[in-house]
């Protein structure tokens, strides 16, 4: 790092810190203006700050790590959530924009009734905003040590730093962005998060154009890679197909229950199944439904088609540069220090400092929306006034903020970090699924489901005696135990009240069989078309991994992959316009004839 790359961090750090303060009037009127915008979001801001809020400075090193020790199917691991996220699009994001809520925690007792709706919002609440909140700021910090490491930042300084000290200058930059993020609220986090992800996709751009460019090119990096490593690195699936048939690879990196786990229980069982977390802030701060659901595909593009390939280029030419790399994670950083020129070097290193800072903005706004609306004002002082709630929300925001630094002090390896926030959240995501369209979900069902995913996960993930190895046999022994523990105790409990079911039928209108009962009592038809949905999130699946593939087929050379992924892309788009031309349901209105079945549902 020379003066000038110094000078381009700083201007950065000067220039988001100006974007905050100058927004912050934008954060005091009330706790709605400080945490959800005052509902005022358009879809393409809304969008892009989902895409930035998952692009951390760990997530390079994150994919480098995947894609070192278990090759290029190894990023199933996030790519299964795909799925989560389609769904998201046609069937979550505008019950969320509907139920105009501050925090998902806050749907409970929209959801549910009486005391067990009222612990279900308070353990939620504590146990997002502290520990599973506190865990990723943890682990994002841990990734901005690696890069300090990695880069020598302090040693261009000519400081030879103690380990405290390098996790104290990541704390400090959390500081820096603890004071605009608690000063002008989500505008300042969404704001910021604008800018920050174009500089993090333009930095991930850089490197990988120098990383492929001193291997001599795509065509020498392919025969390289394969080369360089016994795995079947290249490989999108870890399968093989002869004449035998369909058959696991040998050389595949990782297991065949984990990979069966990543496709078939990860996506659902996740706590997030539903669209949950900090998506839902960016769901309610939307302009109105049909803008929800533009931001989350907005997201889906930016997050899987374009993003994809330069983390994975960028690992592969790792690989093939660093052999042997004892911390595959360490890749990325090693490379931007050993081929970037002076400016550029200042660019990126920017870039990662600014996808750090959107996720830590997001976690400590996500956090303390938790803590005041959840916890504050629903247990400790309902009738706040606005001015106190918004104070309230800064001071949570700097709790936060110590506790993740606190993480920090703890975390070891970014990607074991990573596995442990999906194992200590996998379980409650079919009850979350549910409790939309099946009347009979109730408290203490979601209850058991969050608390029992969480217990299960951890002690199958750190125990001792109990710990499971193998990552998609824990996700299945998570999942089942969660699932039978969740289902006993709603058999065991009653339903909820027909009050407060038909009030949250009234608010979401949802679809389902599972709300007939309530389009019954109070005469009112969803706006929901549950089979066109359905079938807008199939043809999306094809669209989205169909151009996803066919980007790599054709960068990494794989023609045949690419043309059939670039076909399947075309059928889904086809396809989507086609069902795009279905007329949405009309308006809800009273008087409905249960038994009229020209009516979907």
């Amino acid at each position: 790092m020379q003066l000038v790359d110094w000078l381009i961090v700083l201007l950065y750090l000067i220039a988001s810190m100006g974007l905050g303060l100058y927004l912050s009037r934008q954060a005091s009127g009330s706790i709605v203006d400080f945490f959800v915008s005052g509902r005022s979001l358009p879809w393409w801001l809304a969008g892009t700050s989902m895409a930035a809020t998952t692009f951390s400075i760990d997530t390079p090193l994150y994919i480098a790590g995947v894609v070192g020790n278990r090759g290029i199917a190894g990023n199933w691991e996030w790519w299964s959530f795909g799925i989560a996220h389609l769904v998201m699009i046609y069937i979550f994001a505008r019950l969320w924009r509907r139920a105009e809520i501050i925090t998902d925690a806050e749907l409970t007792e929209i959801r549910y009734g009486g005391s067990a709706a009222a612990i279900l919002r308070g353990t939620k609440a504590f146990l997002f905003a502290i520990p599973i909140n506190c865990i990723g700021i943890g682990y994002a910090m841990l990734a901005m040590v690696k890069v300090i490491d990695a880069l020598q930042l302090w040693q261009s300084l000519g400081i030879e730093p103690g380990e405290n000290l390098k996790i104290w200058s990541v704390v400090g930059v959390s500081v820096f962005v603890l004071i605009y993020s608690s000063f002008a609220g989500l505008w300042g986090v969404v704001a910021t998060d604008f800018f920050q992800f174009f500089l993090a996709l333009l930095g991930a751009i850089i490197v990988a154009v120098a990383a492929i460019n001193h291997v001599g090119g795509i065509h020498a990096l392919v025969p390289a890679v394969q080369q360089a490593s016994d795995k079947d690195i290249l490989s999108f699936f870890p399968l093989t197909i002869d004449s035998e048939g369909w058959r696991w690879s040998e050389a595949a990196g990782i297991s065949a229950s984990t990979f069966f786990a990543y496709i078939f229980i990860q996506w659902w069982a996740f706590r997030r199944s539903d669209g949950g977390g900090e998506f839902v802030q960016r769901f309610a701060a939307a302009k109105n439904e049909q803008e929800a659901e533009k931001a989350a595909w907005l997201f889906n593009i930016f997050h899987y088609i374009i993003r994809t390939w330069p983390w994975i280029l960028v690992a592969l030419a790792a690989i093939v540069i660093y052999p042997d790399l004892p911390d595959r994670e360490l890749g990325y950083p090693k490379l931007m220090l050993e081929f970037l020129p002076p400016v550029l070097l200042g660019l990126v290193v920017t870039s990662l400092v600014a996808a750090f800072m959107s996720t830590v903005s997001t976690s400590i706004n996500w956090g303390a929306s938790y803590l005041t609306n959840d916890l504050y004002r629903r247990f400790i002082h309902p009738d706040a006034s606005e001015s106190e709630l918004v104070l309230v929300g800064r001071s949570a925001s700097i709790l936060v903020t110590v506790l993740g630094a606190i993480a920090a002090f703890r975390a070891e390896n970014i990607a074991t970090v990573f596995r442990l926030v999906i194992a200590i959240g996998t379980g409650p995501g079919l009850v979350l699924i549910l409790r939309w369209f099946w009347w009979r979900i109730n408290a203490a069902a979601e209850l058991t489901a969050m608390i029992g995913g969480f217990v299960v996960g951890l002690t199958t993930s750190i125990v001792p005696i109990l710990k499971i190895d193998d990552f998609g046999l824990r996700l299945l022994v998570t999942a089942g135990i969660t699932g039978a523990a969740w289902i006993i105790a709603m058999l065991l409990t009653p339903p909820e009240s027909d009050t407060t079911l038909d009030e949250f039928y009234r608010r979401v209108l949802p679809a389902g069989p599972g709300w007939r009962r309530q389009r019954q009592r109070t005469g009112i038809k969803p706006v929901q078309n549950l089979e066109k949905d359905f079938k807008l999130v199939l043809a999306s699946m094809l669209l989205l991994f169909g151009a996803m593939f066919a980007i790599g087929g054709f960068l990494l050379l794989q023609q045949l992959t690419a043309w059939v992924w670039l076909t399947i892309a075309v059928v889904g788009w086809i396809w989507l316009r086609q069902l795009s031309k279905i007329k949405p349901l009309p308006i809800p209105r009273p008087g409905l004839d249960d038994e009229d079945d020209s009516y979907p549902i």
